[in-house]
């Protein structure tokens, strides 16, 4: 079994902090693909210690997929309970600066599975301002 690393809040929130201005305004340059990476681990693998269990998987490709949310271990095949984004949308959601609602109504995310809208309850990861002083 692997052993994974707990995320240091700290940490979390500097990888963050790098692509704040970016989520904050979508027209401003995208963060570079390290950077970016960091903070979508980070908060991904934050909401995996913070809601434990194997029954919802959160996919945020190209850089992380996490399992989360107690119930029924999926163990094989396509898991029945999934959610899946894009980074950017994924960082508004973890932020707080997007509803999981509003994301999957405007078609940003899917959530398929009965359980998969459980990972609404653990967002935001980490309240990010919406003003450049917060």
């Amino acid at each position: 079994m692997v052993r994974r690393t707990v995320v240091k809040p700290e940490e979390m929130r500097a990888a963050v902090t790098a692509v704040r201005q970016w989520l904050l305004d979508d027209t401003a340059p995208a963060p570079a693909r390290t950077e970016l990476g960091a903070a979508v681990k980070m908060t991904a693998r934050t909401l995996a210690e913070s809601a434990p269990g194997h029954s919802v998987e959160v996919r945020v490709p190209p850089f992380v997929a996490v399992q989360c949310i107690e119930g029924p271990r999926h163990t094989r095949g396509t898991p029945p309970n999934v959610v899946e984004t894009d980074p950017r949308t994924w960082l508004l959601l973890a932020t707080g600066l997007l509803d999981f609602a509003d994301a999957r109504d405007a078609g940003a995310l899917t959530a398929s599975g009965s359980r998969a809208d459980e990972v609404s309850r653990w967002l935001p990861i980490l309240r990010l301002g919406s003003r450049p002083t917060e």
